[in-house]
């Protein structure tokens, strides 16, 4: 059986009923598209940490930079029991070969980004649920999103990407680790840098290049930390189009001249955003089909994650 990606998740979010007020916030795109394609893990810190369903609503709270779990009427510091909770359960994911996670906006547990933090009554600021914040500290490499942001095409995209271009890795790290197997890690993923990042790209092209300089655990912890943090840029219209033209001078001496008059035409067209990315990889991919060029055959660029999810149909 094939191993797929494994996912940390907010539990609300597949449809179980955990929330403060006894309902879920199901997102169908996670359970049913995406969870076609990786597996999840279920979190809700709440309810885990004892707490039942229904049950008071909370909100973070400002003691003089002190940031607290409290419930909003009876006023009850639940910080104890949650940070109690969670040095478990950090502990238990740190032996799962997590890929990612997926939090819940807003929640004081589990929100990842502007979660509302309150002083003398009043919201003041912003910050990140506990647990979620327990877990970026724990795990600060590891891709991480919340579901309001993935309604984002293009963060959804460059997420996904990144949970897939983890497990990559962490199949990698399944053999023993040798220069050999993290230059060809590389070469496949050259063209995904080069979308991404292309400082990166020299300057990971350069580790594995004089791999000399230090041991092979070194080399392959520098590595990925370069490696996943570059992933995270976005993949701009303009460093995509840097890259097609780039695949297409691969084929110069194989393609007819309509061919290279079609695949330029549609590269263009990409580029001023008449058609989405998935226009000009299907051509390009037509054309490593008829022509089999082996080193294109293995880039991951060409195919990141699975067609289904149509991550690159938006313009």
């Amino acid at each position: 059986m094939e191993i797929r990606p494994l996912i940390g998740i907010s539990t609300c979010l597949l449809g179980e009923c955990v929330r403060y007020d006894g309902g879920h916030k199901l997102d169908r795109y996670l359970r049913d598209t995406l969870g076609q394609f990786v597996d999840f893990t279920p979190v809700c810190p709440e309810v885990d940490c004892g707490m039942t369903t229904p049950r008071e609503a909370m909100r973070l709270v400002d003691f003089d930079g002190n940031i607290r779990l409290m419930t909003q009427k009876t006023n009850v510091d639940m910080t104890p029991g949650m940070v109690s909770w969670m040095k478990e359960k950090l502990n238990d994911l740190q032996e799962l070969p997590l890929c990612g996670f997926i939090f819940k906006s807003k929640s004081p547990s589990s929100g990842l980004f502007r979660v509302k933090v309150y002083k003398n009554g009043e919201p003041t600021n912003f910050g990140r649920g506990i647990f979620a914040q327990g877990f970026t500290d724990r795990f600060p490499l590891l891709p991480v999103e919340e579901d309001g942001r993935l309604n984002d095409s293009k963060l959804r995209e460059n997420f996904i990407e990144r949970i897939f271009a983890m497990h990559r890795w962490r199949q990698l790290n399944q053999n023993p680790k040798t220069i050999a197997a993290l230059t060809n890690f590389h070469a496949k993923h050259k063209y995904s840098m080069m979308a991404h990042c292309p400082a990166s790209l020299k300057i990971l092209g350069n580790l594995v290049a004089n791999h000399n300089t230090g041991d092979i655990n070194s080399i392959y912890t520098k590595y990925f930390a370069e490696f996943i943090t570059a992933m995270k840029n976005i993949a701009t219209v303009q460093k995509n189009t840097n890259v097609l033209e780039h695949i297409m001078g691969y084929f110069k001496n194989q393609l007819s001249s309509d061919e290279k008059q079609e695949l330029k035409q549609i590269i263009i067209n990409y580029h001023n955003e008449l058609v989405p990315l998935i226009v000009p990889i299907t051509l390009i991919n037509h054309f490593i089909r008829k022509y089999k060029p082996e080193y294109l055959q293995q880039q991951y660029y060409l195919n990141p994650h699975p067609k289904e999810l149509m991550l690159r149909n938006h313009t």
